[in-house]
């Protein structure tokens, strides 16, 4: 059973960074994409970043330049590092893992992120 923890979210002035982290209870294998999606309030939620030893990185191109996905292996952590926060960045964000272009098969329980102006 994979589950995924995710920490580091908080509030911040718009311009603030703040750093996500996602620990997964198992090894997630390279080949196996992992993302951050958000939700806010009446959005649909939408995948922000993600990463896969095939693909690389992608990103939503609203936060192309001020966030940043990597992921320690070692660990079996996930990180979203970011930046220039703004204020239309406040939403719940979600790490996932595997067939994140379909329906993603493991999410976290979700961390808030408030970016106040």
């Amino acid at each position: 059973q994979v589950q995924l923890v995710e920490s580091g979210g908080g509030s911040v002035q718009a311009g603030g960074s703040l750093k996500l982290s996602c620990a997964a209870s198992v090894y997630i294998p390279s080949n196996c994409a992992m993302g951050w999606y958000r939700q806010a309030p009446g959005v649909e939620r939408e995948l922000v970043a993600s990463i896969s030893g095939y693909d690389g990185t992608s990103y939503l191109d609203s936060v192309k330049g001020r966030f940043a996905i990597s992921q320690d292996h070692a660990k079996n952590t996930l990180y979203l590092q970011m930046n220039s926060l703004k204020t239309e960045d406040t939403a719940v964000y979600y790490c996932a893992a595997c067939n994140l272009g379909s329906a993603p098969s493991y999410w976290g329980q979700g961390t808030q992120v408030t970016v106040s102006s």
